[in-house]
């Protein structure tokens, strides 16, 4: 791996996370740029939880020493160097070559967290292997049996971090997957073989190669079994999910024995719930906007999840774009972020050296914010750091 210097001149055109997109833009047919960059319907979600973050201004403070910063945290029993992770990315390995093994050596290589997608087209196991510490998120059933026989198969590959995702009762309505050509199996109408037409970096450098290398992608990781080729007329197994209930997360949380974090939650009341349930950490989240339109940005109800969250971790993602995004959050009382398009955009890009630029990236942002903001760690930043815009 590339130290951050050699990144930089690698990369040179990458001075932002929102950089990562106009260039990922360039090489990926567009179906494929807004699967990725996409959410429900309108995309209000979206732009709801980048605009609560705009909310919130600092009130820096001067002629502090603050030499010697640390902006490294402890969760769950080990010391990450940013207090940020890479969030689910489900389908990541069909927008980039063997994206979840890249993201996986990325993170371990920059000693972050990430969360491998049960929509992931590389099975957990394999992931493992690249990054011991990587946490599997399940979309599961309200079928117990069935939720049993997945969470052993992890707990058998080694997972220590499971996260029970709450926010896919059933599939957001995403038109415009529709209206792009996308769809899962990929149906090779006109519009289909047109931008595959324009995009031969993507046909032959992520979907040839897969095939050629590694033979059909599967969703591998949906159930205890192999599910079914990625672009077969079978489909995922999602049935009876409209029946998960918080009885399930007590069920989980009496038999898994590593760390539980449930995921997916956009009031404080349901994060009272998962503590009482014996969650070990909650994810406030809209899921990036992509499933209930005209949703609140979970940054809206951090402070309240907060208030009342013991010993139990409070973290967030959606709508994080910046240093100051992290920042503004740990002030309020989040425990720690994660963000999930920029690092797939990296991917797309330049595999795990592009990923590990990225966080690069988004360290420097914080550390030289820390400074400005006149904090010597994480610890030090409370809400009397922020002002919110009034009227909001």
């Amino acid at each position: 791996m590339l130290n951050p210097s050699e990144l930089k001149q690698k990369f040179p055109d990458l001075l932002a996370l929102d950089d990562f997109e106009r260039l990922a833009k360039r090489r990926v047919p567009n179906m494929i740029h807004l699967y990725v960059k996409g959410g429900a319907e309108t995309g209000r979600s979206i732009q709801a939880s980048v605009d609560a973050y705009s909310k919130y201004r600092f009130i820096p403070r001067m002629f502090k020493d603050v030499s010697g910063r640390d902006q490294s945290v402890d969760l769950f029993g080990k010391k990450y160097a940013a207090p940020f992770g890479i969030a689910p990315l489900g389908g990541a390995a069909f927008v980039a070559y063997r994206a979840d093994i890249e993201l996986a050596r990325a993170a371990a290589h920059t000693n972050i967290p990430m969360i491998v997608s049960a929509s992931a087209l590389i099975s957990y196991e394999d992931i493992f292997t690249q990054n011991p510490d990587a946490w599997f998120q399940a979309y599961l059933a309200g079928d117990q049996p069935r939720i049993d026989a997945l969470t052993d198969r992890i707990a058998a590959a080694g997972c220590q971090t499971l996260v029970v995702t709450g926010d896919t009762p059933i599939l957001g309505n995403r038109e415009h997957n529709t209206r792009s050509g996308f769809s899962m199996p990929l149906k090779m109408t006109p519009k289909v073989i047109m931008q595959c037409a324009l995009s031969p970096r993507w046909v032959f450098g992520v979907i040839a190669r897969t095939f050629i290398q590694n033979g059909v992608p599967h969703f591998e990781n949906t159930d205890a079994d192999r599910g079914p080729p990625m672009m077969s007329k079978l489909v995922r197994n999602t049935s009876h999910r409209d029946e998960l209930s918080w009885k399930h997360v007590e069920a989980i949380r009496k038999n898994w024995k590593g760390n539980l974090v449930v995921k997916g939650l956009m009031s404080a009341e349901d994060a009272h719930i998962a503590k009482e349930c014996g969650a070990d950490g909650v994810i406030m989240s809209n899921h990036g906007g992509r499933q209930l339109d005209c949703t609140i940005g979970p940054m809206e109800t951090l402070a309240e999840a907060v208030a009342n969250k013991g010993d139990m971790k409070v973290m967030i993602d959606s709508g994080i774009r910046r240093g100051t995004d992290v920042l503004k959050a740990m002030a309020l009382g989040a425990d720690f972020t994660f963000l999930g398009r920029s690092f797939l955009y990296a991917a797309t890009i330049g595999g795990a050296d592009a990923i590990t630029h990225a966080a690069n990236i988004l360290t420097e942002e914080i550390d030289r914010d820390m400074a400005l903001i006149g904090v010597k760690s994480l610890a030090d930043l409370n809400p009397d750091y922020l002002l919110k815009n009034e009227g909001n």
